[in-house]
């Protein structure tokens, strides 16, 4: 069990970063659970864990790692393939990591605000 409940990413254009979200997550079964206001809650489910929100200063954003848990290694292809095509840029594409674990099979990209976005698989086989 995870020792998170959630987390939230500030974005410099919450409509953008929506748009983004929205395309790139949707490959993991992972939506919008929730919206309040200029912020947004993914999940799988009613429960939103990861959420974006407007910054409410001009500061520059600082870009965080997040890594959302693929099903098999078929999601993290799709999310990678659906993360570029919502406007996303390459940070590594899918494929194993054996540096992390033998079954380490994951797909990084960047944000709209250089948020470094992986998904990750770590059964073994092409599951």
């Amino acid at each position: 069990m995870s020792i998170l409940d959630h987390i939230g990413i500030t974005v410099s254009d919450f409509t953008r970063s929506r748009a983004f979200y929205d395309q790139a997550l949707v490959s993991l079964e992972i939506s919008p659970a929730m919206t309040y206001g200029l912020a947004t809650g993914y999940g799988r489910g009613p429960k939103p864990d990861f959420w974006i929100s407007q910054s409410r200063t001009q500061d520059p954003i600082s870009p965080v790692h997040v890594c959302f848990a693929a099903r098999s290694r078929a999601e993290v292809d799709a999310f990678h393939a659906a993360a570029l095509a919502a406007g996303g840029r390459d940070n590594g594409g899918p494929g194993l990591r054996p540096e992390y674990h033998p079954n380490y099979y994951g797909a990084f990209v960047f944000d709209p605000d250089g948020h470094n976005v992986e998904a990750v698989f770590h059964g073994g086989g092409p599951g």
